[in-house]
Order: C-alpha cells, then structure tokens, then sequence
C-alpha cells in the first residue's frame, strides 16, 4: 500500500486451507499437474513472522480507540464528498471509508491516476473505497482522504 509520496505499507498474506480431496484434485488437474497456489497457501516463515509481530502490536494498543480515531478523520475527511453532484453517498464504519458514485467507475483509469498520486484507493464498481492501515498517522490518512477527494472530483 502506497500512502503518500516515499511512504510505503509492505504486507505479507498468510493463510490455510482446508478442502476435499475432490476440490484439491480438480484444482491440480492443470497444465503444471499440482497446485499451483503453494505461495498462496503456505505458511511461509517470514508471513508467520509477520503475523505473529502484527497480532503483538494489536494486542499491545487500544485498538477500540484506534479504529475510533481512524473513524472519526474519515468522516470529517470524506464528509465534503456528500455534496458532490456525481456522489450517490458517503459511509464510514470503523477504519473503511467509501464514497459511492451514482456511476461506475473506470477501474483502469482509476487506478493510474492513484499511481500518479502514490496512493491505494479502491475503486469497485460505483464505490471507491480506503481501508488504511491501522497504523498509518493522522497525516498520511488526511492526505489519502484528500487524494481520494481530488479524484471523485475529477470524474464529473
């Protein structure tokens, strides 16, 4: 994830899986003839690093709190976009802000315009969306929403 000019959110995924025999047979049945999904579904040592450090850091902060201040600067940050004539609404719940067009969005167009900005906003359909980490700062959250306010703008 991407935040702001030089300011940069890495993540490692990690994950299990738990299927039939039948399910994991079709799934191997491809051109390779085994699952090609390994990285995908392994436990890695450095994602289990990761996530062991990352559960350490929620557990050692008040993170009821937290997502009430993320909360709180989206909805004073994405409140303006309620207004905008090609804004259908605006939600917030928690660290997620979304800003719902009253028109599909131009993936594609979308998101070279993020890369231009250094920015991560998700556009799906006719919403766009931010999840920001939780352990971003007010200012780099203030400038995402900014960014995210620019481009709704932008696609009258």
């Amino acid at each position: 994830m991407c935040i702001g000019k030089g300011l940069t959110a890495g993540y490692l995924t990690m994950s299990a899986v738990l299927t039939t025999k039948d399910v994991a047979d079709t799934i191997s049945r491809g051109e390779a003839g085994v699952m090609m999904h390994g990285p995908t579904f392994m436990a890695n040592p450095l994602a289990c690093a990761i996530a062991i450090a990352s559960l350490k850091l929620l557990e050692s902060q008040d993170m009821a709190e937290r997502l009430r201040h993320i909360e709180s600067i989206l909805n004073e940050e994405l409140a303006p976009a309620a207004s905008m004539q090609n804004v259908a609404d605006v939600r917030v719940l928690g660290s997620i802000g979304v800003v719902e067009m009253k028109e599909p969005v131009d993936v594609g167009e979308f998101q070279k315009d993020c890369v231009k900005r250094g920015v991560w906003i998700r556009p799906f359909g006719r919403n766009i969306y931010v999840m920001p980490p939780y352990v971003i700062n007010d200012e780099q959250l203030r400038y995402l929403c900014r960014q995210m306010l620019e481009m709704v703008e932008g696609l009258r």
